[in-house]
Parts: C-alpha cells; sequence; structure tokens
C-alpha cells in the first residue's frame, strides 16, 4: 500500500483544479458569464435588484412592512424577468453543470476513501 503526503495530495487536487478548469462545462460557463457581464439590459435589472434589496433591508428595520411587501414584489417581478432572459437561462443552465461535476467528483472521491477505509477495516478484522 502506498502512503501519500499532504503535499503530494495537494498537489493533485491542484492538478485536477487545473484539469476541470479546462473542462467543457467551465469553457461554457466563463463564456456566458462574459457576456451577462456585458449585457446592458441584464446589468441595470440586476442594479436595480440590488438596490430594491438594499431598500429591503431599510423598510423592514424601520417595520415599514406594507412598503416593505410592495418592495418585495418588485424584486420578484425583476427576478421573473431577469430569469427570462435567454442568456441568463444559458448561464444558470451552465452553472448548474458546473455545480453538479463538482458535486460528482467530491462524491465519487468521499465513496472511494470510504471504501478504502472499509477495505482495510475489513483486512485488519479477519487477521
Amino acid at each position: 500500500m502506498t502512503v501519500y503526503t499532504h503535499d503530494e495530495i495537494l498537489a493533485k487536487a491542484n492538478e485536477l483544479a487545473k484539469m476541470l478548469a479546462e473542462t467543457e462545462e467551465v469553457a461554457f460557463f466563463k463564456k456566458a458569464e462574459a457576456q451577462i457581464n456585458k449585457n446592458e439590459k441584464v446589468q441595470k435589472l440586476i442594479q436595480d435588484i440590488k438596490r430594491l434589496q438594499k431598500e429591503s433591508v431599510n423598510l423592514q428595520h424601520y417595520q415599514k412592512f406594507e412598503a416593505l411587501r410592495e418592495n418585495e414584489n418588485k424584486i420578484d417581478q425583476l427576478m421573473d424577468e431577469l430569469d427570462a432572459i435567454p442568456l441568463v437561462k444559458e448561464f444558470k443552465q451552465s452553472q448548474k453543470e458546473v455545480n453538479d461535476l463538482l458535486q460528482y467528483i467530491s462524491k465519487t472521491i468521499s465513496e472511494r476513501v470510504t471504501e478504502a477505509i472499509t477495505k482495510d477495516q475489513r483486512v485488519l478484522e479477519e487477521k
């Protein structure tokens, strides 16, 4: 059985991270993100939502609940408008695919480590 150091494992993790950063999913995500950052309509909607969210915090602090409810409705409308933009849909889908890939890798590593530990425990119990 080979025993690895923390430094060796971190080196492999960095190598894996570099590989992941160069996948089709990440490339598409980066492209979609760049397009969103350049899109004036999307950026205006995001700015409006952030402004309204700050207003909501203040309205809640001053217990202006009716105005808060109206503000939250405006935020919901802007979010719906934002989510309806095809570019935003593509970005969110690519973000989901990258996250799914990362979760799959993390789950796979966790399962393999657990399997190795279980196997080693069985070997020790048999002795």
